[in-house]
């Protein structure tokens, strides 16, 4: 491969001899997720953490104040539950993070894996591996398991206590997930796409033999689907009414449906962004985490009396709350300034549970801007380094994932890391970002990957004419979807960018749909209205291999040998590519799937791009 040297960037500021610089601090200071805690036990909780330089699985027993870790694998662990009762702890096992594989459970006091032998084992015995599809527990010990696979699409299978081996009770080629089971184990909710649209999900209750119960869709009778999203069925004896989210008003909202009597209470919230919602313990009201213009904020709504009321929590972004018995509400926040925390809305608020260690340093904060775009206003957030005069800044364009999710005001190292540099920072949320409405998400159908970056030349071109970015030193990257618009960027806009940096990206489009995993491949064929035989022009319009002739910017791509979301073939496709017409680019492989849970690797990665940035734009 090729690589050369076109001057380096002043670097960032000298920490003291022996310390590392803020933005490894950033990476490295321990952080816990919010705790989930046993309906039926709600001391006992889990949650993940990176205390050891890995994430992994911690319990805690909130009665005692004991902690103890769950789960110890060399590329971490992060998909965890408690069953009701809090007396198993359910995880999610694969191998070196390829996302395939099957669930473990232990006692929830152990012993860990730091105890000596740890006490796991299989959780549903005779269950084959797959990839994982939704998991349900039940009161009574019955699991709902959901798993996928490229031979068997989704099945659902249900396990009861001392079974030889689950039972199957659904079964269709495509992509389905377990919602929920009711609290007297008797209904099972199902989000499934046997219509074909794997963006827009239907709901179908059925009983533990399987038998149908009722079925609610929205994808059919108009001409425009709509999805829903299972939430989860009242959380009290007697009471069959299930928990959803629906998109009937172009975003959004939650519903109330009864399958046993058929009623439909779609809930009157006058919120302006869109809203999901969870219940409090005794049924009565409803926790709604409201999202708009990248920022979220709490409410309570009672069932009753249909009165909403907002709850304290401040400016920021709230990336996960749970309600606890007592009527308070813990919520992880954070925003782009501070580092997150687990908080509470119990006694005047305060923080939860704070992980031992030091402090992450503080970054700075953002600026919304709105850029007039082909397919209306686009949102896009932005940062300054700390002292770096008005301009022009070389500029760092971090492209969120998903491509269904969107970037908010939260705590994010990567980006902290670039205004440490010296970088300006500018976050996008395009067309096919959540949080703007349905129509927004789903405008980028057919056309992939070249609609998000028209928004994305939009936002660009203001970056330089309001004197923000040097159109010299400009710098496309992201991860996963981010990294798939940053290699077509680079070969359709190659008079834009200065640097790509490409993480665990779509490279060559028809080989990453032949080897990924099945649930994207249906994905894949809703944004293409169809498969690389179906409608093969819109595959190659789309994908980067198509444009790497056209590339002209320095690119470092990273990749997961295991990665089953965007293969490791369909990438050395298109570094070949690169290659053989002496294109200047660097690649780094490591050993994990879609991304790395080890904090170390995490650094090692940013070390790079910012060492590639750093020695390939001009002075």
């Amino acid at each position: 491969m090729t690589d050369t040297t076109r001057g380096s960037q002043t670097p960032g500021p000298r920490p003291a001899e022996g310390e590392p610089p803020d933005w490894e601090k950033r990476f490295r200071a321990p952080r816990i997720g919010l705790p989930g805690w046993a309906e039926e036990a709600p001391s006992r909780a889990l949650f993940v953490s990176n205390v050891t330089g890995t994430f992994e699985l911690y319990a805690w027993d909130r009665d005692t104040g004991e902690q103890r870790q769950v789960t110890d694998r060399p590329q971490g662990t992060t998909d965890g539950a408690l069953t009701p009762d809090g007396a198993w702890i359910w995880w999610f096992a694969d191998t070196d993070g390829d996302e395939f594989g099957v669930w473990m459970r232990q006692p929830f006091h152990g012993p860990g894996p730091r105890d000596g032998k740890p006490a796991d084992e299989p959780a549903v015995p005779g269950l084959a591996p797959g990839y994982p599809a939704g998991l349900a527990l039940g009161r009574d010990g019955t699991a709902v398991v959901g798993r996928s696979t490229d031979e068997d699409g989704t099945t659902v299978h249900v396990w009861r206590p001392g079974a030889d081996a689950p039972v199957e009770i659904y079964r269709h080629r495509q992509s389905a997930n377990v919602g929920d089971i009711s609290f007297d184990g008797a209904l099972i909710a199902l989000e499934h796409t046997e219509h074909g649209d794997a963006m827009h999900a239907a709901v179908r209750v059925v009983r533990p033999d399987g038998s149908l119960v009722a079925e609610l869709d929205d994808t059919r009778g108009g001409s425009e689907e709509l999805g829903l999203s299972v939430v989860g069925f009242a959380p009290v004896a007697g009471d069959s009414r299930l928990l959803l989210c629906h998109q009937r008003r172009g975003r959004w909202e939650p519903m109330l449906w009864d399958p046993l009597t058929g009623e439909e209470t779609e809930l009157s919230v006058a919120l302006p962004g869109e809203v999901g919602a969870e219940w409090y313990p005794d049924g009565g009201a409803l926790l709604l985490e409201h999202s708009h213009q990248a920022r979220s904020e709490l409410y309570r709504y009672d069932l009753a009396t249909a009165r909403l009321e907002r709850l304290d929590t401040p400016t920021g972004t709230v990336s996960g709350a749970t309600p606890r018995p007592d009527g308070s509400v813990e919520y992880l926040w954070s925003s782009a300034a501070q580092p997150p925390q687990v908080r509470t809305t119990a006694r005047g608020g305060g923080v939860v549970l704070e992980p031992p260690g030091p402090k992450a340093p503080p970054s700075q904060p953002v600026t919304d801007v709105w850029v007039d775009g082909p397919g209306g206003p686009v949102h896009a957030l932005v940062q300054r380094p700390a002292d770096a005069g008005d301009g022009p800044l070389p500029t760092v364009f971090d492209i969120h994932g998903g491509p269904t999710w969107h970037d908010s005001d939260a705590f994010a190292a990567r980006p902290a890391a670039w205004l440490d540099h010296g970088f300006a920072v500018v976050r996008v949320n395009y067309r096919g970002s959540t949080g703007y409405g349905r129509a927004w998400t789903d405008a980028l159908k057919h056309r992939v990957g070249l609609i998000e970056l028209e928004d994305i030349a939009a936002v660009r071109q203001w970056a330089v004419d309001s004197g923000l970015a040097d159109p010299r030193r400009l710098v496309l990257a992201g991860g996963s979807w981010g990294g798939y618009l940053t290699l077509l960027g680079l070969g359709t806009q190659p008079d834009d960018w200065a640097v790509g940096l490409a993480a665990v990206p779509v490279a060559d489009y028809v080989a990453a749909y032949e080897d990924e995993m099945d649930s994207l491949r249906a994905l894949d064929r809703t944004l293409f209205g169809g498969s690389p035989e179906e409608v093969p022009e819109r595959w190659t319009a789309s994908s980067p291999l198509t444009y790497v002739d056209q590339v002209r910017a320095p690119v470092h791509i990273s990749a997961g040998e295991n990665d089953p979301r965007c293969p490791i073939r369909q990438i050395d496709n298109y570094v070949r590519r690169l290659a053989e017409r002496g294109a200047v680019h660097e690649v780094y492989r490591y050993d994990a799937g879609h991304g790395s849970l080890v904090v170390a690797e995490r650094i090692r990665q940013m070390r790079l791009e910012i060492d590639f940035a750093l020695r390939h734009l001009p002075r």
